[in-house]
């Protein structure tokens, strides 16, 4: 027998208890604040931009409603609702949305919408490439809209176009999906941030309706990019509250709080509502016998019809909110507004033309928590309750209830209005409205389009199993690897006399140290010479992990590889092999981490306590 076949497999030695100080484990993590660093100034770029962008969207809104409505070539801020155009005002948004349908046509599908669940959708399937035209496709097609009397706000537009433009800019750079995910993020909160004046809300609906996580690599990102958005709102736009309240709202009694509890539930009700009316709205656009292209213009002309007999109806109408929640307005004109606004705003939504839905919820919610604080005034005179709370509440509770980005509607109406005594209020009404849609809704008005393209979005933030483990536990210890110098010849006859199912050869040289991967298909090719040695296969010398790397990374490096085993090295070089990490090893893993994630069982033992419990009778003795 010769020395080699002697010599044979090796067996590996292994030690747990050596620690892992390799300087090759240095280097990701100092990769990874590089890329955070970079990722961080793109986001701020982007985020500065932006914030131009949506004041120039602004000012081209005024533009086209002085020009549409008053026949004047100005971009002072002005309100649609104060036209003299009489009945000819019902074809000026039928015009603008005729314009809107030329523009999807010929330009792009995707204007259409209010961007949200477009921008999600290319986050889940299309690893966040957005087209570029998008950028200025977007905010001219809603400023035409919006201008020409929709019942649409700037942030929807602002929101797309955000995304859009990050998207564009990760597109033309080297950086992976994911970054590109956090740029397309970053623009998209950045807009928000611009037009309200909301950072920390902002911060909020990235997370909960683009983002899909909770990690430093793109919290910080985006973070930045709202802080930059809120900077160029003040100085772009103005200082401030976006929607004052005159005075400060009283702290709200224990009765007042669960009055505003009730409020919540019935917004909750309201929001299931209003997102089955605008989708059986949009199926009734599909079914009609004419191109979708003429469904804007369609919807337009029932816009300009309500606008006629509920002017306020028409336009962004942020003003509208503000009297509302400064309880500035009769009661008929709230009631109204509450009205006319939903049945405008779900008609020309659901035909597809471009706009947002941030405001019209914000006006119907806001315009509706009036009407039953009101009320709830009157019932309960001694409860302290304030309609302009309830207002509040309203709003944010419609909001949570739609779009279920809960977090995000309590913050945003604090934000936009500085109230703080209405924290309690808005967590108590928010969190009723959620419930109630968690409840009755499967998907929500952002999901439900998507959801109808069979494109599943994620509902919970849970830790990741194969994170919060490392390989070292789950490595295999007693395991063989090859020496480089056995022959081909040798391996195979190995692999055959012990029945092998192995798809991969772990080599190493003569004191054992790491060289690479050899796989079976590989060493069987009839195609090698059966006595060149088996260290000339190697072809993945870097396929290896340490064992304080966790599971996930472990499964990305075996993605990477194309591989279904690793073998865990120590951190210093030369590299010694203490063991093998197979992918039935971590599915393994992951299956006892679901069930320990999942297990119900009691923390205290009845044994322990000297109780005893009879499953099938009654009693419960000591």
């Amino acid at each position: 027998m010769s020395d080699r076949e002697a010599r044979g497999p090796i067996p590996v030695s292994v030690s747990l208890k050596e620690n892992l100080t390799a300087e090759h484990m240095a280097s990701p993590p100092l990769y990874r604040k590089k890329r955070l660093l970079l990722m961080s100034g793109l986001a701020i770029l982007v985020a500065v931009c932006i914030s131009f962008i949506a004041r120039l969207l602004v000012d081209f809104i005024d533009l086209i409603t002085n020009l549409s409505f008053y026949g004047s070539f100005s971009p002072a801020p002005v309100s649609p609702a104060g036209n003299h155009l009489g009945w000819w005002v019902v074809l000026v948004p039928a015009a603008g949305g005729l314009i809107v349908g030329l523009m999807a046509l010929y330009g792009s599908k995707a204007i259409r919408g209010h961007g949200i669940p477009e921008a999600m959708e290319q986050i889940l399937t299309n690893q966040s490439r957005i087209k570029p035209s998008i950028t200025y496709l977007k905010p001219v097609s809603s400023a035409i809209s919006i201008g020409t009397g929709g019942p649409f706000g700037a942030e929807g537009p602002i929101i797309a176009t955000g995304g859009a433009l990050g998207s564009s800019l990760g597109q033309i750079m080297h950086i992976s999906h994911h970054e590109r995910k956090i740029l397309l993020a970053a623009g998209a909160t950045a807009g928000m941030s611009a037009i309200f004046g909301s950072p920390i809300a902002a911060i909020f609906l990235a997370i909960e309706l683009l983002l899909f996580e909770f990690s430093p690599r793109s919290i910080l990102p985006v973070a930045l990019a709202c802080i930059t958005g809120a900077a160029g709102h003040h100085f772009l736009f103005e200082s401030g509250p976006m929607f004052h309240i005159p005075g400060t709202l009283a702290p709200p009694s224990n009765q007042a709080i669960f009055a505003y509890s009730v409020l919540g539930l019935v917004m909750g009700l309201l929001a299931v509502l209003v997102t089955k009316i605008v989708y059986a709205i949009e199926d009734g656009f599909e079914r009609l016998p004419v191109h979708w292209m003429w469904w804007p213009a369609i919807g337009g002309l029932f816009v300009g019809f309500i606008g006629y007999f509920a002017p306020r109806t028409l336009g962004v109408g942020y003003n509208n909110i503000t009297e509302v929640l400064s309880g500035a307005l009769p009661l008929q004109v709230v009631l109204s507004l509450c009205i006319m606004k939903f049945l405008s705003w779900s008609i020309s939504l659901g035909s597809g033309t471009s706009g947002g839905t941030l405001a019209p919820l914000l006006t119907i919610g806001g315009a509706t928590g009036f009407l039953l604080g009101h009320q709830l005034m009157q019932w309960a005179p001694g409860w302290g309750i304030d309609a302009r709370l309830a207002a509040l509440v309203g709003m944010a509770a419609l909001f949570a209830g739609s779009s279920r980005a809960l977090l995000t509607s309590i913050v945003f109406a604090l934000e936009t209005t500085g109230q703080s005594a209405a924290l309690l209020p808005l967590l108590a009404g928010c969190v009723a409205a959620y419930f109630i849609s968690f409840l009755l809704m499967e998907n929500t008005i952002m999901t439900e389009k998507i959801a109808r393209r069979g494109v599943r979005t994620p509902d919970s933030y849970e830790p990741d199993v194969l994170e919060r483990m490392n390989v070292g536990q789950v490595m295999q210890t007693n395991t063989t690897v090859m020496s480089e110098e056995n022959s081909i010849a040798e391996v195979r006859h190995w692999q055959a006399a012990e029945d092998s199912s192995a798809n991969y050869f772990v080599i190493v040289d003569n004191e054992g140290h790491y060289k690479g991967i050899v796989s079976t298909s590989n060493l069987n090719n009839q195609h090698h010479n059966p006595q060149e040695s088996v260290g000339s296969l190697i072809r993945r010398k870097d396929a290896f992990v340490t064992e304080d790397e966790s599971l996930k990374e472990a499964v990305a490096r075996m993605a990477a590889e194309n591989v279904d085993l690793l073998p865990v090295v120590t951190g210093e070089a030369p590299l010694q092999v203490k063991g093998l990490l197979s992918f039935s090893d971590v599915l393994k893993a992951y299956r006892v981490g679901l069930e320990e994630h999942q297990k119900k069982a009691p923390k205290y033992s009845m044994k322990r306590s000297g109780l005893r419990i009879l499953l099938k009778g009654k009693r419960l003795k000591g």
